[in-house]
């Protein structure tokens, strides 16, 4: 009985000697592991705030929290059938209002915006116009060239000022001329444009310097304008460019409204 006793505690003591401290390799590999899932999990969090789905009929993935959803086009999107657009539609969702380009420059105007403007009208979308800013050129003449192309009437969305370029100009340049066709716009329109920018411009061009004058921000990741477009001011989300839409050849940009549908039959000219 002794022997096997003595048998028996060789045997665990064997077993215990195999139980070795998991080395600090180990250890990193699972707090990694569990590090991964973590951010899975908050990953689908985030996700789930917006309600993302995918809608066939457009082609990628909606946020639908939002009601408001709609697209921005200019000559890149060819003759659109405007009919088939307006009757773009999947379940409860469709393009509710449409931004078009009308004149980039001084002297530029956007060969399909004449034909556009007049479509959307027709079919009963709501529309907007934007001017893609050209910081080379003066602001005085860039504000002409928009006024003289674009008559708008009631019920049409605020004008945009389109920045996404900065044509290697100084700042304090590109910041005064923007400023300039700003306050030049909502004096003649009698309302405040929009700005549209990305992140990069917003932080480098616009904040701190038009904190006061209301956002179109794009961005093609799902999260991180959340911080941003709870930002009262931000009025429109470009989430996509990739998207489909009956009555157009090609992929199309799309854009959601941050805001309540209440709020929505108050943005107007």
């Amino acid at each position: 009985m002794q022997r096997m006793a003595k048998r028996k505690v060789r045997a665990s003591a064997a077993k215990v000697k195999y139980l070795k401290p998991l080395p600090a390799k180990g250890w990193a590999i699972i707090a990694g592991v569990i590090l991964f899932i973590g951010v899975l999990i908050w990953w689908s969090d985030k996700k789930d705030v917006n309600k993302w789905e995918f809608i066939a009929k457009f082609g990628i993935k909606l946020p639908l929290r939002y009601a408001i959803h709609g697209i921005d086009v200019s000559h890149h999107n060819a003759k659109i059938n405007w009919d088939k657009l307006k009757k773009t539609r999947s379940e409860n969702v469709g393009i509710d209002f449409v931004y078009i380009k009308a004149t980039e420059g001084a002297t530029h105007l956007d060969r399909q915006f004449k034909r556009n403007w007049a479509e959307a009208k027709r079919v009963g979308m709501r529309r907007g116009a934007y001017h893609f800013y050209n910081p080379r050129v003066m602001s005085d003449r860039q504000v002409q060239n928009f006024i003289g192309q674009v008559r708008m009437e009631p019920g049409d969305l605020p004008p945009v000022l389109d920045l996404e370029t900065h044509a290697s100009k100084p700042d304090d340049i590109i910041i005064k001329g923007v400023k300039n066709w700003l306050e030049q716009i909502e004096a003649h329109y009698g309302v405040k444009p929009i700005i549209y920018v990305n992140e990069y411009f917003y932080k480098k061009y616009i904040a701190g310097n038009f904190d006061e004058y209301p956002l179109w921000l794009a961005g093609y990741s799902r999260t991180h304008l959340d911080d941003l477009a709870s930002d009262a001011h931000v009025l429109f989300w470009q989430h996509s460019e990739k998207g489909w839409a009956d009555g157009i050849r090609g992929f199309v940009d799309y854009n959601v409204f941050l805001h309540e549908p209440e709020e929505w039959a108050e943005l107007a000219n």
